[in-house]
């Protein structure tokens, strides 16, 4: 899961290429990470907890 995300965050970064600060940066990167920790929460993500017991 932690391997899809870090692929995920790479992908959507390259496609903007041009950060005008670092700041920029590190907010497409959070909004990408709290839609993730969104989908986990919501049941939406590809792993089921059920699956894991």
């Amino acid at each position: 899961m932690l391997e899809n995300l870090n692929k995920q965050i790479r992908r959507r970064t390259k496609v903007a290429t041009i950060f005008p600060n670092k700041e920029s940066c590190l907010r497409l990167i959070a909004s990408i990470l709290m839609e993730t920790s969104d989908d986990w929460k919501s049941g939406r993500s590809h792993l089921n907890p059920d699956h894991l017991s």
